[in-house]
C-alpha cells in the first residue's frame, strides 16, 4: 500500500449444462487432484502439522521467546511460526525496534529466506503475511482465516518487516531522513535476527510491494555493500506495482488518462468530463511526452519534469471525481463497488470504516499472541510520517524521503549484481499504473543498454489448477470441476537480468489478487523456472 498525492471472491457463476458438460466437468477435477499429487507442496499447507518443538527446524533457547504457538480465531495449528520485536541501534539503549513475523518453509528445509515489505512509507507487513502471501490469510468480507494455498511458505522461508520505525509495531524515534539510513536500520535488526535464528549462507531474496519500491532496492544494494555473502548473500528481487522513478510525473500524471480511457467503463464518466480529461491531456504537455517516450527500444534519456499542480493535476482531477459515479471508488483496486467489506486490518480502501469494530492487530489476545508491545495502537498505514524530514524536506514523494529514485542508481545495481529481479505490475491499479511503471523502466540504464529494446509481449500462461476455492465449488451439486488453469494471466518479458510482468485481473496487492500468478513470479524467482 502507498498513499495517495491526496488525503485522503465475490463468485457469480450461471451454470450452462449441456451434453457432455459432467464429462468435462469430471476431467477438470481429476487434473487438478493430479496436479496436486505431482505438486505436493501446493498441499502442504493443509495437512496437520506437528506442535511438537523438536521437530521445528529454528526452535532453540533464542527462539523460545518468539514462538507462536496460536492465533485468536485462526482455528488450525499455525505451525512453526515466530515473531517479535528485535531492537536496532544500539546506542539507543533498545528504545528503537523493529517488528517481524517467520515462517519457516513447509516440508522439505531449504536455505533460502525471503524477505517481504510492504509499503506506504508507514504501512505494516502484518498486510502482506495476513492477507497476501503467508501461511493463512483473513480476506475482506469473510467468515475466518483459511489455509492459503498459494502461501510463499509452500517454497522459501518467509520474513515479514515492520519498516522503518514507525510502522505497525516497529517503535522508537524517527530519525531517517533517506533511504541509505532506512537501510542501516534493516541491516542492524537482520544481522541480530540472523543470530537469534542461526541462519547463515542462506539465498537472501528482497520482495515487496508500493513505496517498498524504493525499501527493496535500497536495503538490497545495503547488502551487496557488505560483500559478505555467508550473511547477505543476496541472490534476487522481486518489486510489486513499485515507486521506482518519479512517482508524482511519470508513475501518475502521466499514464493517468490513457489508464482512464482504457478502463472506461469502470470509471464511468460522462462524455464532457472525458472531453475535459483529454483536453487537460494535451495541454500540459502529457501527451506528447508520453508518446514520444513510451517506446521500444527507448527513444532517449527523459528529461526531468516537474508538476503544475494549479493546472494540470490531472491524477487528482480523476481521484475525486471518480467517488462521485462509485462511491466506493478504490485507487488500489479500481474493479470494486460498494458495499466496502468490512477488512479485519479495518483499512479496506482509502476510506475507513465508522464505526467499526477493533481491527485484529489491536486485539490485546493478538498482541500477547504475537509477542508485540502491548501499548502500541496498531495502525495498517501510520498516519505519522516515518521520514524525519517532513514539509521541510519533502522528498521527490512528498514523504520526506530525499533519496533519489531507484532507478537512478542502486535498482540498476541490484538487477547487474543478480541478474535476477522482477517488476510486476498490476493492471487495476490505479495507484501505480502499469504503464507508468513501464515508462520509468524505460528511462533506466542497466546491463549496458537503456531500457527494454523490445516491448512486452509474451503471455503469462497459468496451468495451475484452482486450489483455494475447488472445495467449494466439489462441496455444490453442478459446480464441480471449475478448478480448471486460469489460462492467460498477463503478460512477461525478460532482457539483461530483469524480468518485467503485466498482471491482468490485479489491483495493488498482487500477492491477494492473483495468488496463483504470484506464486508463480516467486518459482522464477527462485530459480525454480525461466520463464513465466
Amino acid at each position: 500500500m502507498m498513499f495517495l498525492i491526496s488525503p485522503a471472491v465475490t463468485v457469480a457463476a450461471a451454470l450452462l449444462l449441456i451434453n457432455g458438460a459432467e464429462a468435462t466437468q469430471s476431467d477438470r477435477s481429476r487434473a487438478a487432484a493430479h496436479f496436486s499429487k505431482r505438486h505436493p507442496t501446493y498441499r502442504a499447507a493443509t495437512r496437520a502439522q506437528s506442535s511438537n518443538t523438536s521437530d521445528y527446524r529454528f526452535f532453540n533457547n533464542r527462539t523460545k521467546p518468539h514462538l507462536v504457538e496460536s492465533l485468536p480465531d485462526v482455528h488450525f495449528d499455525v505451525g512453526e511460526m515466530y515473531s517479535g520485536s528485535i531492537p536496532i541501534d544500539d546506542s539507543n539503549n533498545g528504545s528503537r525496534s523493529l517488528f517481524y513475523i517467520f515462517q519457516p518453509k513447509i516440508g522439505e528445509p531449504s536455505d533460502d529466506l525471503t524477505i517481504y515489505l510492504n509499503g506506504g512509507p508507514g504501512c505494516s507487513s502484518e498486510q502482506g503475511f495476513f492477507q497476501e502471501n503467508g501461511r493463512f490469510t483473513w480476506q475482506p468480507g469473510t467468515y475466518a482465516p483459511v489455509i492459503n494455498e498459494y502461501s510463499w511458505v509452500n517454497l522459501t522461508n518467509m520474513l515479514w518487516v515492520d519498516q522503518p520505525v514507525g510502522t505497525g509495531f516497529s517503535v522508537g524515534n524517527v530519525t531517517a531522513t533517506n533511504e541509505e539510513e532506512i537501510a542501516a536500520d534493516f541491516l542492524d535488526f537482520f544481522e541480530k535476527f540472523e543470530d537469534i535464528y542461526g541462519i547463515k549462507n542462506f539465498r537472501i531474496f528482497m520482495t515487496g510491494e508500493s513505496y517498498a519500491g524504493r525499501y527493496v532496492p535500497y536495503i538490497s544494494s545495503a547488502m551487496l555493500d557488505k560483500n559478505d555473502t555467508t550473511r547477505f548473500n543476496l541472490s534476487g528481487a522481486l518489486l510489486y506495482d513499485a515507486c521506482i522513478g518519479q512517482w508524482d510525473y511519470i508513475q501518475a500524471e502521466l499514464p493517468a488518462y490513457p489508464f482512464v480511457k482504457q478502463h472506461a467503463s469502470l470509471f464511468n464518466f460522462n462524455q464532457s468530463y472525458m472531453n475535459e480529461l483529454e483536453t487537460t491531456y494535451e495541454e500540459c504537455g502529457y501527451k506528447a511526452y508520453f508518446d514520444e517516450y513510451f517506446a521500444f527500444p527507448p527513444s532517449g534519456i527523459q528529461p526531468p519534469k516537474y508538476m503544475n499542480y494549479s493546472e494540470c493535476d490531472i491524477y487528482n482531477m480523476i481521484y475525486y471525481e471518480a467517488y462521485n459515479p462509485n462511491p466506493c471508488f478504490n485507487p488500489y483496486r479500481v474493479i470494486d463497488e460498494c458495499p466496502l467489506l468490512w477488512d479485519v486490518l479495518g483499512w479496506p480502501t482509502d476510506l475507513a470504516y465508522e464505526p467499526a469494530p477493533t481491527t485484529y492487530f489491536n486485539r490485546m489476545d493478538v498482541k500477547k499472541a504475537l509477542h508485540a508491545p502491548m501499548d502500541v495502537e496498531w495502525e495498517l498505514c501510520s498516519y505519522d510520517l516515518v521520514f524525519a524530514g517532513g514539509d521541510a524536506d519533502p522528498g521527490p514523494e512528498q514523504q520526506g524521503d530525499d533519496s533519489p529514485n531507484p532507478t537512478e542508481g542502486v535498482l540498476p545495481r541490484v538487477i547487474e549484481a543478480t541478474n535476477r529481479v522482477l517488476i510486476a505490475n498490476g493492471d487495476w491499479d490505479y495507484l501505480i499504473i502499469t504503464n507508468g511503471t513501464l515508462l520509468a523502466i524505460q528511462n533506466m540504464t542497466w546491463n549496458g543498454q537503456l531500457g527494454f529494446q523490445s516491448a512486452p509481449a509474451t503471455p503469462i500462461d497459468i496451468q495451475m489448477p484452482d486450489l483455494q476455492w475447488n472445495e467449494i465449488f466439489e462441496a455444490q451439486e453442478g459446480y464441480g470441476g471449475l478448478d480448471g488453469p486460469q489460462g492467460v494471466m498477463g503478460v512477461q518479458h525478460y532482457e539483461r537480468g530483469l524480468m518485467w510482468a503485466e498482471t491482468y485481473q490485479s489491483g495493488h496487492k498482487q500477492p491477494q489478487d492473483q495468488g496463483r500468478v504470484s506464486y508463480r513470479h516467486l518459482q522464477w524467482l527462485l530459480g525454480q523456472v525461466e520463464t513465466l
